[in-house]
Formats: C-alpha cells, structure tokens, sequence
C-alpha cells in the first residue's frame, strides 16, 4: 500500500516509517498539517495514519477538509488525545477508525488493514485526484466541486487515468480498456480527440494530462490544466 504518516514527533514518524516500509509499503511522511493536507489531496494514497496534534494546522481541521475531495481514502486517527469528544468528534468528521498512544504495533496494523479492506470490499470506491473525483457507484465525475457529465469514453478515459494517476498510461492500455470496458462505439474518433475533450472538462481543476511524448499520458494534481 501506498500510505501516508502525518505526524509530528519526528521519533515516532521514523518508527512508523520504517515499520511500514519493513512490511513492503510504500511510506511519505508530513511533518505538518498544510504537508498532509496538500498529500492528501494530490491523491494515489491507500491510506492514512493522521496524527491530530499537527503544527499549523490541527489534525481534525485536516480531516474536515479532505473528506471534501476524498470521501473513501482510509483514514485512521492515531492521537494521545483519549478524551471521549475528541474520539467522538474524529468519527464524525469521517475517520475510519481512532487509535489512542501508546499502542501496540500489531493492532495499528490490523486496524489499518481492517479500513482499507473494508474500502476494497466495497467494490465501488470513489477514485480521486486532486480535485476530482469519480463515482462509480453514482456514475458522477466531480471536478473542482461541481458536477461534470462525460461520455462513456470519456469516462473510462479518466477511470483508467485515475488508477493509474502518476504512472504513464499508454494508448494499447487506453485502447484495451475502451474493448473491455462498456464504453459506447463512437467511430471516426482518435484518442488524441478525446484526450482533448478531457483536459478542457478539467479545465477548472489542479488536475493536468501531460502528454509524455512517444509514450503516452500522465494524470498529475497540484498545476494548471493543459488548455
């Protein structure tokens, strides 16, 4: 998995990381609320581990925040704040689950696995980038806050850009998931022309398709849409 540690006792981040990474997961670390909030959002994360004593921005304004763009990302809050309003109040504002300090290493894990199998098993989790998002369970594209309607190439254009955000996706892996997916037959058009549809509907996002030449295309967050 792909998970990120917000948390800002140096000591214990690095004893989070390198556990993590021990186990075979890929590890970043903000020492700060802005950095975990910012890595949330630029989206491809499995899960969480929010600590809510955070510099400069609190953990539960962190939390509030990011369920705004990512409703379904794991999130598990690993505070020494004990207090029964504090844990309540996690919850609400969308915590998967709450774990007090001190703990012990084979229950954070089993905990953490526990909401990510959850979000798997559901078989319908919310994909998201930045700002955008898609619902396949609702059959909604959210970019930017606002409704978005694609076609059926359209939408399985970005479906497949989604999962496989930050990694070049070619136009054989393009082509092949349009043949497998349910996408309607739209004949006379190339790639590139939907390639182009999808950057002018994201348009009002932070979410970009790069084109990298003779190789394919790139979903990226955090910089102006290529026009």
């Amino acid at each position: 998995m792909h998970i990120l540690v917000a948390e800002d006792d140096p000591t214990l981040a690095e004893a989070l990381c390198t556990r993590l990474r021990q186990e075979g997961h890929t590890v970043e670390w903000a020492p700060n609320g802005p950095v975990a909030l910012y890595l949330m959002q630029k989206g491809g994360l499995d899960a969480v581990i929010l600590d809510l004593g955070l510099p400069l921005q609190d953990g539960l304004e962190v939390l509030a925040q990011v369920r705004q763009s990512q409703p379904d990302l794991p999130i598990l809050i690993l505070s020494a704040r004990d207090g029964l309003n504090d844990r309540v109040r996690g919850l609400q504002l969308g915590a998967d689950d709450y774990l007090i300090k001190p703990f012990e290493w084979v229950e954070l894990m089993a905990r953490l696995h526990a909401i990510t199998r959850r979000q798997q098993s559901s078989g319908h989790a919310t994909l998201s980038c930045g700002d955008v998002s898609l619902d396949p369970a609702g059959r909604r594209a959210i970019v930017a806050g606002q409704p978005v309607e694609l076609s059926g190439r359209e939408w399985s254009l970005l479906q497949l850009l989604l999962h496989r955000q930050g990694q070049v996706v070619t136009k054989a892996d393009i082509q092949r998931a349009w043949s497998d997916g349910h996408a309607e037959t739209e004949p006379g058009n190339t790639i590139e022309v939907y390639i182009h549809r999808l950057r002018r509907k994201l348009e009002p996002s932070t979410v970009t398709i790069r084109t990298v030449r003779g190789l394919g295309y790139l979903l990226e967050a955090g910089t102006a849409s290529t026009p």
